[in-house]
């Protein structure tokens, strides 16, 4: 699958929504999970303000990558954020979009390392 590298730089990056675990399936409550190593996944709302413009964007993360302590409002840096088009068919109506997908998500507040942010 196609993906595309997106550009933090120059960018204000803040939680919008906070980490909540994501679900493969909402009914039966199973989580989403890596398909390469397993671990579960989380997902955060981000609002991704940059040349005047802000979006807020949905991301997934690992859950072991996320550091720090993630509330509404606190400014992040995001490792290796990547958009993924994607498109499926479900009971005769098409659907598209674009997936969001991160490395590593930090808090930048309050002596958090911003080491990890790109």
């Amino acid at each position: 699958m196609q993906q595309i590298p997106v550009d933090t730089a120059g960018a204000t990056l803040m939680v919008a929504q906070p980490p909540q675990p994501k679900f493969a399936d909402q009914k039966t409550q199973k989580r989403a999970a890596d398909t390469q190593t397993g671990e579960f996944l989380a997902t955060l709302d981000v609002l991704f303000v940059k040349d005047g413009n802000a979006d807020v964007i949905r991301i997934t993360v690992p859950e072991s990558a996320v550091s720090g302590d993630l509330v509404t409002g606190t400014p992040i840096g995001i490792t290796a954020l990547v958009a993924r088009p994607w498109e499926n068919e479900f009971n005769g109506q098409k659907r598209w979009g674009i997936a969001f997908r991160a490395a590593y998500v930090s808090s930048l507040a309050d002596g958090a390392t911003k080491s990890k942010a790109a």
